[in-house]
């Protein structure tokens, strides 16, 4: 049914016969990131034109980064279901999973690309609180945070300073929030070098019972504003991360906030302990983030199938004369919208008054389904809350990269191989790629042992967390493998959860759920829609064949600047569970005469395993190649690893990945601080054997009394299992081809980064 909107009170501007809808000018429809069409079937659903408070929220609400118009549609192909997961997919800020003991499990990652790109160190800050305040929002406390980054050549100056920037952001951030920053990656490729990405992802627990929606109740429910007073820090955030960077983004330097720290810390602190102590005081409770009051209340509203009436001149704020469309389209940080039975309002801000924070009524929870907001007694909107939430989507034309065809069609065997005189260079060579070089100069920045709950530190396949009154442990990794998933968007995808479900097997837990984060670039050209729809069916069918259901996530489109689109980079963090926490296992060799052992395919490999490897980058200037997947050799060897370590069968894991199976040797030789001799037959490709990165393979070390019983539950699983060679020494010696000292190959993978970044 059409709205009277001079029923309702509404000033709009006038309509005539000649034109049905006002005109509206391109500079004004770019700013809310609506086209033309969308401005006029707003119009159409409204049957009169917007107020310019509902222009505001209608562009905000329907935005790429809060309506998800281009990934909504292919959700669908997600697994979301399983006996552990407590919530569906989008209903609630982020994924609760059940992890036995009636304790819970809650998590999600975020991107923040865009404000990072124009302001390195708030962009990463803010995204750090945004994503952390989606957790306590859930009732659960953050235990945990890990990051996903990628940045252009780190031998220019401007990837450079976005770089430190960044990595100074989260740690600035999460160190004063007292939540350790356990794990993630850091990856370095030109089609970066115009838009980095940056993804946040948190980790937290909480007892079932406690658990709270992100709902407006019933009608009648107080919605109170809690935590900083609001400015115009952030106006059309949501809109600017839904638009590419041009050469007038620097201009939109207001788009990011500024983050307060210890006000988070504050408002983290009462939001958990008032849900822990007094959750019948409440009906629901949502972080106020993208889009600011406009996304908080009226996602609220929806959740309750409600309507809401805010009254804009109640909400605290820190500048002068702002408008009603500022304080409602406004993402200044540490916010949050609480929603309270109403004999508990006074309760609830006496309780915040103990941490400082104020909480104030801003409205109420009404049956009509209508959004209104009122300033003073002027409403200045009036929308249905469904038409608000129901953002148009689309399904663009995709058509399959021709040059990326061609080159994932590329056969490596038609490359000279590796001499072996030079095979020495080749692995030192690697280890100093930024790609594989140690991560330290990023995550010694960061405080990894806060909460002393840290099991597995930064670093490892995988971090581990212990969970105080839970028999379990958790682990957690971040995988992403951008340059694969462009060549061959599918097999590219199923690659990323592999080597996620991987790296948490290598520590033994079982993966067991997956959030994800969607950095593509611009999808409504056919070939990138492409890469988005192939991607999601991918990463969907590893994580069915990984029984770890898509928990949360979040589709970061349109990064793309004057220097191109970026590859193509969908981000899984998985989440796995530990039998107990002192059974975790770690990458580094530990003892001097251990066996070392492969599980997985053998030491030769064709030249089809250097398809996508960072040594045809390296070493040739190559992304090319057939990404070659197989989801049951996978599943299988992340079975053998988790059923391994649970009969303590191993003294260390790693899996082969970036680099192959020579630098997985290294990295394990260099964490031990032991070196390592390995036999055996390289075959027809050397740079094959050694650098190759055919998946489902992990190199482990066991003491020579459990080899046999190691090689049989192998057996079991169907994995393959060859004793390659000894633990031992100070070198690391490799078919005979390979024979540098452990301090050569340490010095190489340990100072790339403080040498580009100090």
């Amino acid at each position: 049914m059409a709205l009277d909107h001079r029923a309702l009170g509404l000033i709009v501007p006038d309509m005539t016969d000649a034109d049905r809808w006002p005109q509206i000018d391109d500079e004004t429809l770019a700013q809310i990131a609506l086209s033309r069409d969308e401005y006029i079937r707003a119009c159409e659903l409204l049957d009169r034109a917007p107020t310019d408070v509902e222009l505001g929220m209608i562009g905000a609400l329907w935005s790429e980064h809060c309506g998800y118009k281009h990934t909504r549609p292919l959700f669908h192909h997600f697994p979301t279901e399983g006996e552990r997961i407590l919530t569906a997919l989008g209903d609630e800020n982020a994924g609760a999973i059940d992890i036995g003991g009636g304790w819970v499990a809650v998590m999600k990652i975020e991107s923040h690309n865009h404000p990072s790109a124009i302001e390195p160190y708030e962009g990463a800050a803010t995204g750090v609180g945004g994503i952390v305040r989606d957790i306590f929002a859930m009732g659960a406390q953050p235990v945990a945070l890990l990051d996903s980054l990628r940045f252009g050549p780190l031998d220019d100056a401007r990837n450079r300073r976005l770089c430190v920037g960044v990595v100074a952001g989260i740690g600035g951030y999460g160190n004063c929030l007292g939540i350790p920053t356990v794990g993630g990656e850091l990856v370095v490729a030109p089609e970066y070098a115009g838009n980095p990405l940056v993804n946040a992802m948190c980790l937290g627990v909480a007892r079932r019972e406690q658990l709270i929606s992100a709902t407006a109740g019933p009608a009648g429910s107080k919605l109170m504003l809690v935590g900083a007073d609001t400015g115009r820090d952030g106006l059309h955030g949501a809109t600017f991360a839904s638009v590419e960077l041009d050469e007038s983004s620097a201009e939109r330097r207001p788009a990011v906030q500024v983050g307060n720290p210890f006000l988070e810390k504050l408002l983290m602190d009462a939001c958990v302990g008032l849900v822990r102590e007094h959750r019948d005081w409440l009906e629901g409770l949502q972080d106020c983030g993208a889009a600011g009051l406009t996304s908080s209340t009226v996602e609220m509203a929806e959740r309750a199938s409600a309507g809401i009436i805010i009254h804009t001149e109640r909400v605290p704020r820190r500048e002068r004369g702002m408008t009603p469309y500022e304080v409602m389209l406004s993402e200044s940080q540490e916010r949050m919208v609480v929603s309270v039975k109403p004999d508990h309002v006074e309760d609830v801000a006496a309780w915040f008054a103990q941490w400082e924070l104020d909480a104030t009524v801003i409205g109420e929870v009404t049956s009509d389904g209508l959004a209104r907001v009122m300033d003073h007694d002027v409403k200045v909107a009036a929308a249905p809350v469904r038409m608000l939430t129901d953002a148009p989507t689309y399904e663009p034309a995709s058509a399959r990269d021709p040059d990326a065809a061609a080159r994932v069609a590329f056969d490596p065997a038609t490359l000279p191989d590796l001499a072996p005189a030079a095979a020495n260079a080749a692995l030192l060579e690697l280890l100093a790629s930024p790609n594989i070089a140690s991560k330290r100069w990023v995550w010694r920045q960061y405080d990894h042992q806060v909460g002393t709950n840290t099991v597995v530190t930064p670093g490892a396949d995988a971090a581990v967390l212990r969970i105080r009154g839970v028999e379990q442990a958790l682990a957690v990794c971040t995988d992403g493998p951008g340059r694969a998933v462009e060549l061959d968007p599918w097999a590219g995808a199923v690659r990323a959860v592999a080597e996620a479900a991987r790296n948490v097997g290598c520590v033994g837990a079982r993966p067991i759920a997956v959030t994800d984060c969607l950095n593509f670039a611009n999808p409504e050209r056919p070939a990138i829609y492409h890469q988005l729809r192939e991607s999601i069916r991918g990463m969907a069918d590893a994580c069915r064949a990984f029984d770890a259901p898509v928990v949360s996530g979040n589709a970061s489109l349109y990064n793309e600047s004057d220097d191109g689109p970026v590859l193509p980079t969908p981000v899984v963090g998985m989440l796995g569970l530990l039998a107990r926490p002192e059974l975790a296992v770690r990458s580094a060799f530990r003892n001097e005469g251990d066996v070392v052992l492969l599980l997985g395919a053998g030491l030769p490999q064709p030249a089809s395993s250097l398809g996508a490897s960072e040594y045809l980058a390296v070493q040739h200037g190559l992304s090319a190649g057939p990404v070659d997947v197989d989801l049951e050799a996978e599943r299988a060897i992340v079975n053998c690893l988790v059923d391994a370590v649970e009969t303590e069968l191993l003294q260390s894991a790693h899996d082969c990945s970036d680099g192959g199976l020579a630098v997985a040797l290294a990295e394990s030789a260099i964490g031990g601080g032991v070196g390592v001799h390995v036999r055996g037959d390289v075959g027809e490709r050397l740079d094959a054997a050694l650098f190759g990165e055919a998946g489902a393979r992990a190199v482990v070390s066991a003491s020579r009394d459990v080899v046999a019983e190691l090689s049989a539950l192998a057996e079991k699983h169907g994995v393959p299992c060859t004793e390659i060679g000894v633990v031992g020494s100070d070198r690391l010696i490799i078919a005979d081809v390979i024979n540098v000292t452990l301090a050569e190959a340490s010095d190489a993978w340990e100072n790339t980064l403080p040498k580009l970044l100090d």
